[in-house]
């Protein structure tokens, strides 16, 4: 069953668990695929500056090929990569000017919650004494803590299909590419902020075990101890590993974002694959 996104009627954005929902199946429906390309990026990014540009590339590729199959026109990776190579150093810049500004974004807003936290604290310690520092202090961390949360989830929103325009559309270099992420999440960013969340919690399992789990173990240990380097070298092989099974479901979880973000904003008249006894509602 397919379910219509263009209508000459009013177009309805899918809900958060719907996206999520939709990459997970694009995810599990070509895992093989997916996960070969996203090894072979994260095995380039050892490599400095170009084999970053080709971990960049191969995202957005990742991406087209989900595209592909969400409008029922699948590619090859051949097919594709043809279309995403020539652009590389684009996918470069795309990557480094939203992880810069996403930086900066940070600092403001760290900053800016310090000055705030500095202000309450000083004028309630004032009035409430020793107890009032104690108590202000803990609900302004609590309060940083969600400004940097909904601030920094806000404007990665803004920015989370910023390669896809560049894998998908014609004529389009990486500074368009980015404004064009800009553009088209702008009526959406509340709901988009729920997915990236949902979409977050949902991955969180897998990256505790690989990620944080090891690393922990790492705080107890001496360095330049041959447990510590044993440990070490399995942090490594574990973030790597968590980053191949993750990166395909992000970029399938942008290329659904992005088809349902434009055919709302452009009407394009686009199908959502499904599997026959399957639907989004």
């Amino acid at each position: 069953m397919s379910e219509n996104f263009g209508s000459s009627g009013q177009i309805q954005p899918l809900s958060v668990g719907n996206v999520v929902s939709a990459a997970v199946r694009l995810y599990r429906s070509h895992l093989k695929t997916y996960l070969k390309l996203a090894a072979i990026a994260h095995l380039w990014v050892l490599l400095p500056i170009y084999g970053w540009a080709k971990y960049a590339a191969i995202s957005g590729l990742i991406s087209r090929l989900a595209f592909g199959e969400l409008i029922y026109q699948p590619e090859s990776v051949q097919a594709a990569s043809s279309h995403v190579n020539p652009r590389l150093w684009s996918f470069l810049r795309v990557g480094f000017q939203v992880g810069i500004s996403l930086v900066l974004v940070y600092l403001g807003l760290a900053i800016a919650g310090g000055i705030l936290s500095a202000v309450l604290i000083a004028l309630l310690g004032g009035i409430l004494g020793t107890a009032g520092v104690i108590v202000t202090t803990t609900l302004t961390i609590i309060l940083m803590v969600i400004i940097l949360l909904l601030g920094l989830t806000w404007f990665y929103s803004r920015w989370i299909v910023a390669e896809v325009p560049l894998a998908v559309e014609e004529n389009v270099n990486g500074g368009e590419s980015v404004a064009r992420s800009w553009e088209l999440t702008k009526a959406s960013v509340l709901r988009i902020q729920g997915v990236v969340l949902v979409a977050f919690f949902v991955t969180l399992p897998l990256v505790f075990v690989l990620n944080y789990i090891p690393s922990l173990f790492l705080i107890k240990l001496e360095p330049g101890t041959v447990i510590y380097g044993i440990v070490y070298f399995i942090s490594v092989i574990g973030s790597l590993v968590g980053g191949v099974l993750i990166m395909p479901f992000w970029q399938a979880l942008k290329a659904v974002l992005y088809l349902d973000l434009r055919t709302r904003r452009e009407g394009l008249g686009l199908q959502l694959r499904q599997p026959p006894t399957q639907d989004f509602r």
